[in-house]
């Protein structure tokens, strides 16, 4: 009751005129940045923090928050309509939304993410409100082993329902595990695979991994091939979700929250893992198993509505625990310090108009931004009414102009180059795209967390195994890995049983 009281004393501050404009700015400039590859939420709030120095703190905060779901959302827009992830949140949503798009149907796949940012932002944030202090406490028992068998779980479960076979998904892994190992050793600090360059000490960013292998190599995909075809534009479709789509999707949105929320809350790769196990799950439980791969509107609802309820729970450690599990909470958490505030367990009791404040307007932003973006989502959608020559070679240019402002060098071009070519190799041998920007996200974190786990273990195997958290899900694990072989054998049996009653019958006729 306390909590519904502060948050209606929230939303006196939230909606005063000012604070009403900042997060409508918040929301404008974060989609406007989501757009753009290679842009994301973390480098858009770190470019402004200089800007909000004038600013009061509620307010800045407010816009901030704005600029997190409004980059979610344009990230996601790129991602469906260019095949090209303005952020690595992004990246499910071209599984299937981008085959949606190529099929006339972006409109439709635009306002599905839409829809579902709202429902998880506002489901998220309903969470937040109520469950901080028990996911917070959740949050700090987890240790190495947990994170190790999450990540673990994220491997597995994207290998297995990607691609033609797991032999590929798993090939596929193996090179983004192999980029992922660029750079210094994080506990060691020896070079590895740098090739004795100093700015590969640093390592490869995802972004530009991400932008490659999605849009650079589409974009060398649909060159190779227009040639035999005469590039003609996609068509826009009609500018809503009909019934069978809402029938599809309705049950999608309400389960991305409950999966994305958990995984914000704790620092296991942000939005990255929930996005993809939220994809997973949709496949498995969808009646259209046949159309995924190909256009499944349920591939971009679940995921999308996981992403913006991750952005919530990613609050909650960071405003309970001060604890960032993202670049963006990281971002924020250096903005509070900036104005001399410390997040963690007392923060609710010194700054409640602040914190209270920040929480309705997440709320206030939900409804701005999915206002603003369900309305332009034919206007988006018409960006694939260009030529393709003309709309990949604007992919190009932006690309290449995101990749140079991540490090402002000008070797990451080149490197953009070289991974969009290893993309364009992959799209020739039918390899999937999304296990290679996995293994470069979570890779080096695993390996991180693989390395705490054993250490504490004194170099124990057991040690990996030795929590109930971690045991529960290395069993999911191996339930995803049995279950093809599990399945043979129930279809075997059945058929073998079909067979003989089949022998039953003629023989008794």
């Amino acid at each position: 009751m306390d909590s519904l009281n502060s948050l209606i004393d929230g939303f006196g501050t939230a909606l005063t005129p000012m604070n009403l404009l900042w997060a409508a700015v918040g929301v404008l400039l974060g989609t406007a940045i989501g757009v753009l590859p290679g842009i994301g939420p973390a480098m858009a709030v770190a470019l402004l923090l200089p800007v909000t120095y004038g600013l009061d703190p509620t307010g800045a905060f407010i816009m901030f928050a704005g600029i997190y779901y409004g980059a979610m959302f344009g990230g996601s827009t790129t991602s469906i309509l260019l095949n090209t992830p303005g952020e690595s949140a992004a990246v499910v949503a071209a599984i299937e939304g981008n085959p949606m798009a190529k099929a006339g149907r972006g409109a439709q796949a635009l306002a599905a993410a839409a829809i579902g940012h709202f429902a998880g932002g506002m489901i998220g944030t309903i969470l937040l409100v109520v469950l901080a202090p028990t996911v917070a406490s959740l949050a700090i028992g987890i240790g190495a082993p947990d994170y190790f068998a999450i990540m673990v779980l994220a491997f597995i479960a994207v290998t297995s329902v990607l691609g033609a076979s797991r032999i590929r998904g798993i090939a596929s892994l193996l090179i983004g595990l192999t980029i992922g190992l660029v750079g210094l050793d994080q506990m060691t600090g020896q070079q590895r695979l740098t090739f004795g360059s100093l700015h590969l000490a640093d390592g490869v960013d995802v972004v530009i991994v991400a932008v490659g292998l999605f849009a650079i190599g589409e974009a060398l995909w649909v060159a190779a091939h227009l040639r035999r075809s005469s590039g003609e534009p996609i068509p826009v479709g009609r500018p809503w979700l009909g019934r069978a789509d809402l029938r599809r999707t309705w049950k999608p949105w309400l389960r991305g929250p409950v999966i994305g929320f958990p995984f914000g809350a704790i620092p296991a790769g942000g939005a990255e893992i929930p996005t993809f196990l939220s994809y997973v799950a949709e496949k498995r439980l969808s009646r259209h198993r046949d159309q995924f791969g190909k256009g499944a509107i349920e591939g971009v609802a679940g995921p999308e509505a996981a992403a913006s309820a991750s952005a919530a729970g990613t609050l909650v450690s960071m405003l309970t625990l001060g604890l960032p599990t993202t670049a963006v909470a990281a971002v924020m958490l250096a903005a509070f310090q900036q104005y001399g505030i410390q997040p963690g367990p007392l923060l609710f009791e010194r700054e409640p108009e602040l914190v209270w404040g920040l929480i309705a307007s997440l709320f206030v932003g939900m409804v701005l931004l999915l206002a603003l973006n369900l309305p332009l989502a034919p206007f988006w959608a018409k960006l694939l009414r260009i030529p393709r020559p003309y709309l990949y070679a604007g992919i190009l240019f932006f690309a290449a102009v995101g990749a140079y402002a991540v490090g402002g060098e000008s070797l990451d071009l080149v490197i953009l180059l070289v991974i969009g070519l290893i993309g364009f190799g992959m799209r020739r041998y039918g390899l999937p795209v999304l296990p290679a920007v996995i293994g470069v996200i979570l890779g080096p974190a695993a390996e991180q967390q693989l390395r705490r786990a054993l250490q504490i273990s004194d170099g124990s195997v057991s040690g990996l195994v030795d929590t109930p958290f971690s045991v529960t899900v290395y069993a999911i694990v191996a339930l995803i890995v049995a279950w093809p072989l599990i399945a043979r054998l129930v279809g075997r049996r059945r058929g073998d049983r079909n067979g003989t009653e089949d022998t039953r019958t003629v023989g008794g006729g």
